[in-house]
């Protein structure tokens, strides 16, 4: 299984970033992102067994947070525009690097796939997004996108 922890937006904030990349595809093209599967990886695992997964998510003590969703910026090396906070939450990066990721959290919302670089990203609305559960994912990729299972639901406190 290809597999790994996330966050997942609720609905509104999904529906705003979801918009938001729709405008912003006007500019750069590319593929946006489905609002059902907007999402911050906390950790990728890669192809692992899914109980071990599962233990060390049930393993894991961490607090709600509240992330603010307030840069958006285009990578040119992956051609991907994205969404994120100004500064990763230090509990943020702590759950990341609890549930196995071995890199700096870069803390982004991959929103639109496959764009050329736009001339002005369009202003992101004021985004807040509760951090109150992280998920188990698997992920299966096919030709035409990943499809995402959630396997396993973890509350924070």
């Amino acid at each position: 299984m290809r597999l790994f922890f996330a966050s997942w937006p609720p609905p509104v904030v999904a529906r705003s970033l979801a918009a938001w990349a729709r405008e912003a595809q006007r500019d750069c093209a590319g593929r946006a992102t489905r609002e059902d599967m907007i999402h911050l990886t906390l950790a990728f695992l890669g192809d692992t067994d899914a109980q071990g997964a599962i233990a060390t998510g049930r393993a894991v003590r961490g607090r709600s947070i509240s992330l603010h969703i307030e840069v958006a910026r285009y990578w040119n090396h992956n051609r991907i525009v994205w969404a994120g906070p100004d500064q990763i939450p230090v509990e943020l990066a702590a759950l990341a690097r609890a549930l196995g990721e071995t890199r700096e959290l870069a803390g982004h919302v991959t929103l639109i796939r496959k764009a050329r670089a736009p001339k002005r990203l369009p202003a992101l609305p004021p985004l807040e997004w509760p951090v109150t559960e992280f998920v188990l994912v698997n992920s299966q990729l096919a030709p035409e996108g990943p499809s995402y299972e959630v396997l396993e639901r973890f509350a924070l406190s």
